[in-house]
């Protein structure tokens, strides 16, 4: 048992619970890169492990509300079935062209989410308020987009393990507009489902070391606890900056999954930044109430003011 294995998987879990994101695209490079695991059997064990982490945190987020089912079922009729045949064309790619097609995918997918990852960022930092929907509008334009999100989304995830939370969100936020909240229940609700049918398929083809699956729990599952029990306590504008952080985040452990030098302590930072931000923003909010509360209250509002003077009667000059 590794206690960095259990650390880094805890600081996971919260990531997860807290923005719904994270999970794969973080600790897939970080099990390859700082702990040396063969690439095949990380993806594999790093699927396993996050069904169940996300089956928890998808079970908190249902009991808060956050998660909005029938956009989640639809995403699902394009997602598990693509997640299966990604795990299938992985296996194909490997034996005809070897690891070039997948850096290639991974290089392309980090890209994007760097640049969502920076417009979200800017969003959060340059508008206030935001009319985000708390529902998911049911018309048939919206079921389709949502199933082909689910089908590019499942094959991703088939194909290198990474981006069941990230880009699920990335559509949740730019296709659907949903408010930060419901983005991350729904993405976690979805992202378990989609996890447990990529994670069947690779343990049916032995690419699962249960050994690491279950180190890595021991930190995920109390930090996906405790990260979906803050998400209540979270002003909307910190939860949107901690999204794009994680995005950004997501971005570097893909490129660094590619081949590209990311520096470990650089994606490992990602956690420490989003703690910062978030403590930053609730100190700067509490800051702003005292403020407020300790302004005399404005002329008129609970202020008793003097009678008017009588009028002075016009005087007509002779």
């Amino acid at each position: 048992m590794d206690p960095f294995i259990v650390l880094f998987g805890f600081g996971v879990g919260i990531l997860v619970g807290l923005t719904g994101m994270g999970g794969g695209s973080l600790m897939t490079p970080l099990l390859i890169v700082v702990f040396g695991v063969k690439p095949v059997t990380a993806v594999g064990t790093d699927l396993t492990y996050g069904a169940i982490t996300k089956t928890l945190g998808s079970w908190r987020h249902l009991r808060h509300r956050t998660v909005d089912t029938s956009l989640s079922t639809w995403i699902s009729f394009g997602s598990v079935p693509a997640a299966v045949l990604g795990v299938y064309v992985l296996h194909a790619i490997e034996d005809s062209y070897g690891r070039q097609f997948d850096d290639i995918l991974l290089t392309a997918v980090s890209a994007a989410l760097l640049f969502t990852g920076a417009a979200v960022l800017t969003r959060a930092l340059l508008q206030g308020k935001v009319s985000d929907r708390e529902r998911f509008d049911q018309t048939r334009r919206n079921k389709a987009i949502a199933i082909l999100l689910g089908v590019f989304v499942g094959f991703v995830l088939g194909v290198t393990s990474a981006g069941s939370g990230t880009l699920i969100a990335v559509g949740l936020i730019l296709l659907f507009r949903l408010a930060p909240r419901q983005v991350v229940g729904t993405d976690v609700f979805q992202a378990a489902i989609l996890l447990w049918a990529a994670s069947i398929a690779h343990i049916v083809s032995g690419n699962v070391d249960w050994a690491l699956a279950g180190t890595i729990l021991l930190g995920s599952l109390p930090g996906v606890w405790i990260g979906s029990h803050l998400i209540t306590k979270v002003r909307v504008e910190a939860l949107r900056m901690g999204l794009a952080i994680v995005l950004i985040g997501s971005g570097l452990g893909l490129l660094s999954k590619a081949g590209v030098g990311i520096p470990p302590a650089v994606i490992a930072a990602v956690p420490i930044v989003l703690l910062v931000v978030l403590v930053g923003q609730g100190r700067l909010a509490r800051r702003a109430d005292r403020d407020r509360h300790d302004l005399p209250p404005p002329l008129g509002d609970g202020v008793e003011l003097p009678p008017p003077s009588a009028p002075v009667p016009a005087t007509r000059e002779p």
